[in-house]
């Protein structure tokens, strides 16, 4: 899906004011990098993310947030935790292993729907559309495309467009995927899915 740059963020502490947290929370549960090992590793991050916490107004205390020693076990743990596993991974990052309402063709092809809104195509060959890195990229294009137009009528539309995505799709699985993550006692991941969810039901609410 093409999509404006992300924000570097490796080097200093982070200015929730100036981050666009659609890109944030999709660059930190992406698969493993250097750049974002290297990024979570930073001594501040733990208060950067408890600050976070509290502006989001999650529920409970702040739980403390530790990151993995090493790139491999980060890595490793990544994988574990949402990449491999019999059946399937303990937290698979697709909506459509979460919904078993619906087939898993039919919640593709309706998150394919919204993207047609801004003509934006996922890369099969990378993701299919229900997962959830292409639809935090989505749900970035379409507020700051919100942002950056002059028209009212256009900016309504997007900040629309924006709210049902997230009512139909992020929140109809984000909270069951972040409480089975929060019962596997993994560093670090358990904590961002806490944040994500509360940031997506405050985008939401409005």
């Amino acid at each position: 899906m093409n999509a404006i740059p992300t924000e570097d963020h490796t080097v200093g502490p982070i200015d929730w004011h100036q981050t666009d947290l659609y890109r944030f929370f999709a660059r930190v549960l992406s698969p493993p990098t250097r750049e974002c090992f290297n990024l979570l590793s930073q001594p501040e991050v733990a208060s950067a993310l408890h600050r976070l916490w509290i502006s989001l107004d999650c529920k409970d205390q702040f739980p403390g947030f530790a990151w993995f020693a090493s790139y491999e076990l980060y890595e490793s743990a990544y994988i574990a935790l949402f990449d491999v596993g019999v059946p399937e991974p303990p937290v698979p990052l697709f909506e459509s292993a979460h919904d078993k309402r619906r087939p898993a063709q039919e919640i593709a092809v309706e998150n394919t729907y919204f993207y047609d809104v801004l003509g934006l195509r996922s890369d099969p060959g990378k993701a299919v559309p229900d997962y959830l890195v292409t639809q935090l990229e989505f749900l970035a294009a379409l507020r700051y495309t919100g942002e950056q137009t002059g028209e009212e009528a256009t900016a309504v539309s997007m900040l629309r467009a924006e709210s049902d995505f997230i009512e139909r799709h992020l929140l109809n699985w984000i909270p069951m995927a972040t409480s089975k993550l929060g019962k596997t006692g993994a560093p670090g991941f358990p904590v961002l899915m806490q944040l994500l969810a509360a940031f997506l039901s405050r985008r939401h609410d409005g």
